[in-house]
């Protein structure tokens, strides 16, 4: 299909055309209202330095290990409903900044985190927008 037929289209499908724009939006506004906000790794280095956040990474421990965003807290997807209430101490004074590799999970763990009165955002990009944005990554220590 070439441009000037997909311009006839859109020229002689206006409504159908808009109708379908305003539900893209209205898919998109829903999904990320439903997710919690998503925020960039200049947004969470914001909030890390001001102390305002605690990072939740949801990977499996094994790729936590190889490398994190410093002061994480590791609660993999899978272990995630189970281990919740371990940011109880943080709901009334924190954003939970939800990570995950490339954020693909973050958004039902933050729908999650939401619907139990948590204030929460999600690394858009996940790990691998913030090694892309070349900021730091630290190993778990093993213990000897």
């Amino acid at each position: 299909m070439s441009v000037s037929q997909v311009i006839e289209f859109i020229g002689n499908h206006y409504i159908l055309c808009g109708i379908f724009i305003a539900l893209l939006f209205l898919l998109a506004v829903t999904e990320v209202r439903r997710g919690g906000r998503s925020i960039n790794s200049a947004q969470l280095t914001s909030l890390i330095n001001s102390e305002q956040a605690v990072i939740v990474d949801i990977r499996p421990s094994k790729d936590f290990g190889t490398g994190h965003i410093t002061d994480s807290h590791n609660i993999p997807f899978e272990k995630f409903e189970t281990r919740m209430t371990e940011l109880n101490k943080y709901k009334a004074d924190k954003v939970i900044i939800v990570v995950d590799a490339q954020g693909q999970h973050s958004g039902e763990v933050a729908r999650t985190l939401k619907k139990a009165g948590y204030q929460v955002a999600k690394l858009g990009a996940g790990i691998s927008g913030w090694k892309n944005d070349g900021l730091p990554l630290v190993k778990k220590k093993v213990k000897a």
